[in-house]
């Protein structure tokens, strides 16, 4: 196995079991951010696969100032974004304004659930609220981070992030009682 060093230093030179070596690697964790930031899996394949062509084609900007692995992520969590700015600028669908925030539940469910349901239904946000989410709960980035990141107003994000919230609670209430 090459030290981290050693595996840019191949890559960087067009080393392809280097290349392989750091994907292998890297794919399986970033697989599961691009899986958050996606409906399904053949998108999370498609932001995987347009992220690591950007680690190969940007890794020589790589400064060593942190972890090789924060900085892939950073990229993976770029893409996914840059993915969903395209999708909403094709489809245009974003309306969040039409969603009503359903009534809050004191228990939690998120305990009783497996993580490939509550992926599922984190899948199912809209566009707006997924990102929001993924940004604030499981990033933690802040409001104003997310606003700049995704062109919106803080408030936007603090709004997304609240009907997010009330959006999972509300399908997860209709997965347990089923």
């Amino acid at each position: 196995m090459y030290s981290e060093e050693e595996i840019i230093k191949r890559c960087l030179n067009n080393d392809s079991h280097a290349q392989e070596a750091l994907y292998r690697q890297y794919a399986p964790k970033m697989f599961g951010i691009c899986l958050r930031f996606t409906r399904n899996k053949m998108e999370a394949e498609d932001v995987l696969q347009d992220g690591f062509i950007k680690i190969f084609t940007y890794l020589k900007d790589f400064k060593n100032e942190g972890s090789l692995e924060g900085w892939i992520r950073r990229t993976m969590i770029n893409t996914a974004i840059n993915f969903y700015k395209k999708k909403v600028k094709r489809y245009n669908e974003l309306n969040i304004d039409k969603t009503e925030l359903p009534d809050s539940d004191e228990e939690n469910i998120i305990d009783k659930l497996s993580a490939e349901e509550l992926l599922a239904t984190i899948q199912e946000l809209p566009d707006g609220y997924r990102m929001v989410f993924n940004l604030s709960v499981i990033e933690g980035f802040t409001h104003k981070e997310i606003g700049d990141i995704l062109h919106i107003s803080e408030n936007t994000s603090k709004s997304q992030l609240s009907r997010a919230r009330s959006t999972l609670q509300n399908k997860l209430k209709k997965i347990k009682n089923q």
